[in-house]
């Protein structure tokens, strides 16, 4: 009897730590579960924290970039409103010396005529012609500056309307025609016969044609007295540009 009851304690005991190792394993595999789990969203989690803080480097430095470039422009923006107000001046100046000069050979025309009609001398009359002739020279030197100052004055107000950004479209004369000289289609621009002396004004668009059709669109980059360089225009290149080609204003100005 005393064996039976050991044989069946030592089942029962058996029994039991079958049921607290499978227990036991489940739990073990449970938290072992858990703990990649864990593992796993723990390097995520430094993975996506450390993409975040590439971005936000990449933003701070994009930022820093943007505020440089904005400083830049507003200190070139200033630059052309100071330059615009000198030649303004120096515009309304020359008009009020125009004035003066013509008034002063007004009077002596009406002088000249004067001597004229009561018999003076001629070296009377010639000193009055001489004084006339300069009075004329003075005037038309006068005119020729103030027709440079206003070129100037509009190539200032077209690059100021650009960094202010008050006017996209720079207007041309509508009667402003050119030819091309010069084309190098590696690096698409032109060279044109027509500049700063005709007219003409930075970051402004010309259509180029031939025979009276649509060729292509260039936007002038460089401007000299008697030429200019322009870039053709993406998406405007309807066929080949060649030499000798006509260009006319693509934003003409209603008031010329």
């Amino acid at each position: 009897m005393i064996r039976i009851s050991l044989i069946i304690a030592i089942i029962a005991a058996l029994g039991v730590g079958v049921v607290n190792y499978v227990f036991v394993k489940d739990r073990i595999d449970k938290l072992v579960v858990d703990r990649n789990t864990n593992r796993d969203g723990y390097h995520a989690t430094q993975a996506a924290l450390a993409k975040t803080n590439a971005v936000l480097v990449k933003t701070e430095n994009t930022l820093k970039q943007t505020e440089q470039n904005l400083a830049e422009t507003q200190a070139e923006r200033d630059k052309a409103v100071a330059a615009e107000v000198a030649q303004k001046k120096r515009a309304n100046d020359l008009s009020d010396k125009l004035v003066k000069t013509t008034q002063e050979r007004d009077d002596s025309q009406n002088e000249l005529a004067s001597y004229k009609t009561t018999g003076f001398s001629p070296e009377q009359v010639a000193k009055l012609g001489r004084t006339l002739k300069e009075k004329q020279d003075m005037i038309d030197a006068g005119n020729l500056e103030k027709s440079v100052l206003q070129r100037s004055i509009a190539r200032l107000r077209a690059q100021l309307d650009i960094f202010i950004g008050t006017n996209a479209d720079v207007t041309l004369r509508a009667d402003l025609k050119g030819k091309i000289l010069v084309v190098d289609p590696k690096w698409d621009f032109v060279v044109l016969n027509i500049g700063d002396d005709q007219g003409l004004k930075e970051n402004s668009e010309l259509l180029v044609s031939r025979d009276g059709k649509l060729v292509a669109k260039v936007i002038v980059r460089t401007l000299e007295k008697g030429r200019s360089i322009a870039n053709l225009v993406p998406g405007w290149k309807l066929g080949e540009v060649i030499e000798g080609d006509e260009v006319s204003p693509a934003h003409p100005d209603p008031a010329s």
